[in-house]
């Protein structure tokens, strides 16, 4: 009888402490959010006249190269849609595809590349867009996302909006649901959010 006493006590004393420590995990995740994202501010380097000139380019490859930095990024830009039953990640060619790949596998889901035109080799639904200049326009496979599913749309940058607001179209098409965008950095100057038409976007960092 002592030693099932004992053997009990040490069980509630494990389970107290894997408890107490998952607990402490949580908390230290959460704190950790400010200074993830002024370790990714520091990370993430202008480039001057790229791809052309007057433009500053926002280079995330530095934080591609901090395993520890681009895990807390991934979980980051997860953490929003961690209940909403996603279960299609749509990410943006081509740096969407960074970001997308793994945030699809942080939340379960599968993965549904959009891109340029005549890079797909299945059939496609394409989209055409309106640039400054001209058009430009993004396909994906017809059998990717049904009606049934759930979706995320994930990009690195959201500048003007065009972009995004063309692959919401594409999702649009097949009757799935659009639970929102998830985006590293937004350029809020440039006001791409407008063109989102009030759909739920997050982004970690924000330019002015």
């Amino acid at each position: 009888m002592k030693v099932w006493k004992r053997n009990c006590a040490a069980v509630r004393r494990t389970r107290a402490w894997t408890m107490s420590r998952d607990f402490k995990f949580q908390l230290n995740s959460r704190s950790r959010g400010p200074l993830i994202l002024d370790d990714l501010k520091r990370a993430i380097r202008d480039v001057k006249d790229f791809p052309k000139p007057g433009i500053v380019f926002k280079d995330v490859t530095p934080v591609l190269l901090d395993m520890k930095l681009f895990a807390e990024t991934v979980k980051l830009m997860a953490a929003p849609y961690r209940e909403a039953g996603i279960t299609r990640v749509v990410s943006i060619e081509s740096r969407g595809f960074l970001f997308g790949v793994p945030i699809a596998l942080e939340l379960g889901a599968g993965l549904v590349p959009i891109r340029k035109p005549g890079k797909l080799p299945a059939a496609t639904q394409r989209v055409e867009y309106a640039l400054e200049y001209g058009t430009d326009a993004l396909e994906m496979h017809h059998d990717a996302v049904g009606p049934d599913d759930r979706v995320l749309i994930v990009d690195d940058v959201l500048a003007t909006g065009g972009t995004a607001n063309a692959a919401a179209q594409l999702i649009g098409g097949t009757g799935a649901a659009l639970s929102g965008f998830s985006f590293l950095i937004e350029l809020d100057f440039l006001k791409g959010r407008q063109r989102l038409q009030g759909r739920r976007v997050e982004a970690l960092l924000h330019y002015a």
